[in-house]
């Protein structure tokens, strides 16, 4: 029922997430981000506390490879979850079940990984890890280029209705956390939202830390 991507910017150390589904709200329970540590996504039969549990290991200094084998290998009901985890360093790690659903597949790359479950086929992770490798740039961007790409690729079996972006930057709280919980073209959804809040999106930053410097609502009363 989802595909996603678990990303890493090696040049601002920023981490990103993105999922997409057939049910409705996927990034409340899939998407997992912490400032400095990593990403991960639980999907498949979803299990939230694995994301938790994945960069809470992380945090503690193991590997995506380590945090990634000590979730399957201690988590409830393993066999019907998908994992996936990025680390500090760019590492990667994944797994699937065996008795996740349908056609199901994963894929690693450079700063990058990717899993689905009930695909149209198999290849749809990897389109995604390729698309994202292939493009420079924001890492935002490049993430949502990634999953459009993998819906291009063929997605997921049936049609999608939801999906979500979550980034965080230097600050410990997620700088985007953008969903579109049911709509029937969730992603050009998405990427219309995305390409709204880009502009923005650090100057809700500078608000934060220093509203005196910060730039204008632009908003009616604000004058």
């Amino acid at each position: 029922m989802t595909f996603s991507i678990a990303a890493r910017c090696p040049r601002t150390g920023h981490f990103a997430v993105s999922v997409a589904s057939s049910s409705p709200a996927v990034a409340a329970r899939c998407a997992h981000v912490r400032t400095g540590v990593g990403a991960a996504t639980s999907q498949n039969i979803t299990d939230p506390r694995l994301g938790s549990q994945g960069l809470d290991l992380l945090q503690r200094g193991a590997t995506a490879a380590e945090a990634c084998a000590i979730v399957q290998r201690t988590a409830p009901c393993a066999d019907y979850r998908q994992f996936t985890v990025i680390d500090g360093a760019g590492g990667t790690a994944c797994f699937s079940g065996a008795k996740v659903l349908g056609v199901h597949a994963m894929a690693q790359g450079t700063d990058v990984v990717s899993a689905g479950n009930l695909l149209a086929n198999p290849d749809v992770p990897a389109a995604i890890v390729a698309a994202f490798e292939a493009k420079p740039g924001d890492l935002g961007e490049r993430v949502v280029a990634a999953m459009r790409s993998g819906l291009a690729a063929g997605g997921e079996a049936g049609p999608i209705r939801s999906c979500g972006l979550l980034m965080v930057g230097e600050v410990p709280w997620a700088i985007a956390d953008l969903r579109v919980d049911w709509h029937d073209a969730p992603l050009e959804e998405l990427a219309r939202i995305w390409g709204v809040w880009r502009p923005q999106m650090e100057d809700y930053v500078t608000r934060a830390l220093n509203p005196a410097s910060a730039p204008s609502y632009g908003v009616p009363g604000d004058e």
